[in-house]
């Protein structure tokens, strides 16, 4: 199969590489077209396009990945997307994986995301997609091995279901024998925090977080308590079903675990 990998973190992000290394493993043709730089939060923004009319790209050659095309785009993660499903990079690609983030895309806040927000842009144009996210916290070590196992194992599931919507994924940050399984599940109203306007002064408002309960069942809840959550997902919006189902019941704890 072949793939094209991208993120909101950048061409340099681990993530992605540790991503890169285990579709790569398993077999599969690996592309690689990622901002050249931070794009987190843009959603699914393409940049000014219809000013410009250009992509611009530069060759990128990865130490760790010799033999994997990558590429370092000059705009968003979703730029990325629509370059490849419209035939660029090489060709059309059977599937694209948004990831690994450094941290959970959750709920409906997803609409802000820039890795879920390249997946559900390959999807407008006809290509599968799947965005992975690891639930990372500051200070801790990264699993990022965890999160690759996951989407390696899931990546047929979502070329093969013929869905249109995007694969939302968010792996716990452990170990994968430390994992509990995985679980769809529905998207939560708000993100793990919500945010509250207040202002600070003449000009300026001020952001403040806090945490409110997840709803039991939502990908907020089963995340926090240990599970792999999947939900299916279409321009923000939950459309979780028996598709879902029927991979969770597939794919079981020692597969992911390798």
């Amino acid at each position: 199969m072949r793939i094209l990998l991208t993120n909101d973190d950048g061409i340099d992000g681990l993530g992605l590489h540790a991503l890169a290394r285990a579709l790569k493993t398993c077999g599969h043709e690996v592309v690689i077209a990622a901002p050249n730089r931070d794009y987190s939060g843009y959603g699914a923004a393409l940049g000014p396009l219809h000013v410009t009319g250009q992509v611009l790209f530069e060759d990128r050659e990865i130490e760790e990945l010799l033999g994997v095309e990558a590429y370092a785009v000059d705009g968003p993660p979703a730029l990325c997307a629509f370059s490849a499903a419209l035939g660029g990079f090489g060709g059309k690609p059977d599937l694209l994986v948004s990831g690994i983030n450094a941290g959970a895309n959750l709920g409906r806040a997803v609409l802000h995301s820039g890795t879920v927000g390249a997946a559900l842009t390959a999807c407008q144009f006809g290509v599968p997609a799947m965005a992975i996210s690891l639930a990372h916290r500051p200070d801790e070590e990264f699993y990022w091995d965890t999160a690759a196992v996951c989407a390696a194992s899931l990546v047929h599931s979502a070329y093969e279901t013929g869905t249109v919507g995007v694969f939302n994924v968010n792996v716990p940050n452990r170990r994968p024998c430390a994992v509990r399984g995985m679980k769809a599940a529905t998207l939560a109203v708000g993100g793990v925090v919500q945010a509250s306007m207040a202002e600070a002064g003449p000009g300026t408002l001020e952001i403040n977080y806090g945490r409110s309960d997840p709803v039991p069942g939502s990908d907020i809840a089963l995340l926090l308590d240990g599970w792999i959550t999947l939900s299916l997902i279409e321009a923000g919006r939950d459309v979780a079903g028996g598709a879902i189902d029927t991979i969770v019941r597939r794919l079981t704890n020692e597969e992911l675990a390798g």
